[in-house]
């Protein structure tokens, strides 16, 4: 590829904040966007986890700051935003990527275990989006927000109707950002990954039989991993999307599809 081409995707002096990226999907894609030169802000809860993904991050050249932040809380947020503002002089690019699954009958599910999942999946999606979306357009240089849904926004999960629902609502959510903030040349899109080995995952992966049947739905044959989801951070994050805006990207190897 010529260096032109290879320019599209260059993050090099760009701040990007990932939030829960010191694990799984998050730290998948804040190494891609390392690995394209951009300087990393990481949001999450636990600190001991946080250093240990930033120093495997600082290997990559770039600078890695960690800030401890729970994102079901406005007011954490909003002093993450302005905290990593203040150590890294801007932000240009956020993924929101914090959440969680959960196993939940539908006839024995309470409305506070419904309304704790939706608090850190949809509602942090939101503070954060919209937290980094305001300092980007004060400072008016444009910007990239990007949220990890989940095919379970499509598809029917019986066992996960408060996890459907936020993902659901997030990809919503997206669209109706992505309009709203195009006057500022800031891009809104989604990423939709499908069956990625985690920790989250783990049980599911050592589980033969779920495994199997995953596999006879997954056309590439083989459960994706962290690495997988790099390149459509790096895309979405540089200016080679500055057109593409309030889009899903899917990235299941297939399993949506089949």
């Amino acid at each position: 590829m010529s260096t032109a081409a290879l320019s599209l995707f260059d993050l090099n002096g760009q701040v990007a904040v990932v939030t829960g990226g010191n694990r799984g999907i998050g730290f998948g894609m804040a190494r891609g966007l390392a690995r394209a030169g951009a300087d990393l802000a990481l949001w999450a809860r636990d600190e001991t986890q946080s250093e240990s993904a930033a120093e495997e991050l600082r290997a990559l050249g770039g600078r890695v700051e960690t800030i401890r932040c729970d994102v079901s809380k406005e007011e954490d947020v909003i002093r993450a935003a302005d905290e990593t503002v203040e150590r890294m002089g801007k932000v240009d690019i956020g993924i929101a990527n914090a959440g969680f699954g959960a196993a939940a009958d539908l006839f024995r599910m309470n409305l506070e275990e419904w309304r704790r999942l939706l608090a850190t999946n949809l509602d942090g999606a939101f503070l954060t989006m919209k937290e980094l979306a305001r300092r980007m357009k004060d400072r008016g240089e444009g910007g990239k927000l990007i949220a990890v849904s989940s095919i379970s926004a499509l598809s029917g999960t019986p066992m996960q109707p408060h996890y459907a629902a936020s993902k659901g609502g997030l990809e919503a959510l997206v669209r109706s950002m992505a309009v709203r903030l195009a006057r500022y040349k800031i891009q809104v899109n989604a990423v939709e990954p499908g069956w990625i080995v985690t920790d989250a995952t783990q049980q599911a992966v050592d589980n033969e039989g779920f495994s199997d049947i995953v596999m006879k739905r997954t056309p590439t044959r083989r459960w994706g991993t962290p690495e997988d989801l790099e390149g459509i951070a790096i895309y979405f994050a540089s200016r080679a999307s500055n057109y593409h805006t309030g889009d899903v990207a899917r990235v299941d190897g297939g399993y949506w599809i089949f």
